[in-house]
């Protein structure tokens, strides 16, 4: 039995598989690059983890307050090498990056501060947490002030706009790496450097937080190598490799990381209590094999935009720029291209490929998403997904894939309810 067969079995129809076929023949040059990537990560998630002599023991399991947990805080010391920060908060009661992220906002900023997000509106379970959207709890409500500027209409820094929105009470800037729910550009690692320099010329002590969700091993530098004095992501995205089943990481300067660590337990309690509760294996061996995990969701990425380009729809990236997260936004300007998509990529999955996602109320948006996820681990974005709201310009949101196979099977199935719902018409090849 061949491949082909398999595809078909699968519901492939031979046009998908035609059409298909041409394209990832194209693109053996940059899957190349993607893999070179890869292998440079990998060595380097080593070198941390042999510099931090890593043993079986740092496995166990604790409970209850998790004094004396070797493993917690040596999984901590391998995210601060492999990252290249003076310290980590690696933990599982970090429940999301939503959480991660409130964690190192609140436990940084102070009644009477303000925070600046130079690249326009932050994700929109953010609004909440800030106060942009009211919400009990918020920043705003501890009198925390927001200011935004938006990127300009070509996707530049507004440089001028973030020099008059610096002031003497702009105490942190947010910096967020993907795009959200937005079609704008990822930014680059060398981008964020760029815009942390020019921050920090106009006012040296404020503190630059990168949210890095999406953004891990996707270059050969991450955030912290370009000047951010935090950086923020989830584990159940990139860098828990497919295997953490939850939790969250803050990683960066040694006093942002110890008021993140009391905000999170209490005041006195710091990164001594936390219980690993038998996770650490997950986290240390997600952490060792995300690199060849996020190349995959590189891969997957990359021959969907070059899919979908072809056929006549906006993909943000586009199909030949350089990639600096796993997202790939596909614009079908109707909400049946967007439902259709997920239909395909929820069909394919291996767990709950028989359910067909539909648009429902989410908490912390402000529209109807939809979201298509057969995952081993729930929400898990770095396994197969797409997701988007049900709001014009109706753009769907894919990433991930455990592997390169998953996630190209994933790309024909929604290519091919696409076609079959009438949106698309196939090249004759």
């Amino acid at each position: 039995m061949n491949t082909c067969h398999m595809y078909e079995q699968l519901g492939i129809s031979k046009e998908i598989l035609n059409y298909a076929a041409a394209i990832e023949e194209s693109l053996a040059d940059r899957f190349f690059e993607i893999d070179a990537t890869a292998e440079y990560n990998q060595l380097k998630v080593i070198h941390g983890m042999q510099k931090c002599r890593v043993s079986d023991t740092h496995f166990a399991a604790t409970t209850g307050y998790g004094y004396n947990d070797a493993g917690r805080d040596t999984l901590e010391e391998v995210y601060a090498q492999v990252f290249h920060g003076e310290s980590a908060l690696v933990r599982p009661q970090l429940i999301s990056g939503t959480h991660a992220l409130h964690i190192a906002l609140s436990a940084n900023l102070r009644p009477g501060d303000q925070l600046l997000s130079p690249v326009g509106k932050p994700y929109d379970t953010l609004e909440e947490v800030i106060g942009i959207r009211d919400s009990v709890g918020s920043l705003k409500e501890y009198g925390v002030s927001y200011r935004q500027v938006d990127l300009l209409e070509n996707g530049d820094f507004d440089f001028e706009g973030i020099r008059k929105a610096i002031n003497e009470k702009t105490k942190l800037v947010t910096i967020q790496r993907s795009k959200g729910y937005q079609t704008r550009p990822t930014l680059s690692v060398a981008r964020i450097g760029q815009l942390i320099s020019f921050v920090k010329e106009i006012k040296p002590d404020v503190i630059c937080m990168v949210d890095n969700c999406y953004g891990e091993f996707v270059e050969r530098t991450e955030p912290l190598d370009a000047g951010a004095d935090m950086m923020v992501g989830s584990l159940i995205k990139n860098p828990g490799g497919g295997l953490a089943p939850i939790g969250g990481y803050i990683v960066g300067r040694a006093d942002c990381i110890e008021r993140a660590a009391a905000r999170l337990s209490a005041p006195g309690l710091g990164k001594e209590v936390g219980a690993s509760l038998g996770l650490n294996q997950s986290f240390f061996q997600g952490l060792f094999l995300a690199p060849t995990v996020v190349a995959g969701a590189l891969k997957g990425a990359v021959f969907a935009a070059n899919l979908y380009e072809r056929l006549g729809f906006s993909v943000v990236p586009d199909s030949t720029e350089s990639r600096h997260d796993i997202i790939q936004a596909i614009t079908f300007g109707k909400p049946e291209g967007v439902i259709a998509f997920c239909e395909g990529i929820q069909a394919a999955a291996p767990v709950d490929s028989y359910v067909t996602p539909e648009p429902w109320d989410m908490p912390g948006y402000d529209a109807p998403v939809i979201m298509a996820a057969g995952a081993f681990i729930q929400g898990a974005s770095i396994e197969l997904s797409a997701d988007g709201p049900m709001k014009p310009p109706y753009a769907v949101y894919f990433q991930g894939g455990l592997t390169w196979y998953h996630a190209k099977l994933g790309i024909l199935k929604s290519l091919q309810k696409v076609w079959e719902a009438g949106l698309v018409k196939l090249p004759v090849m």
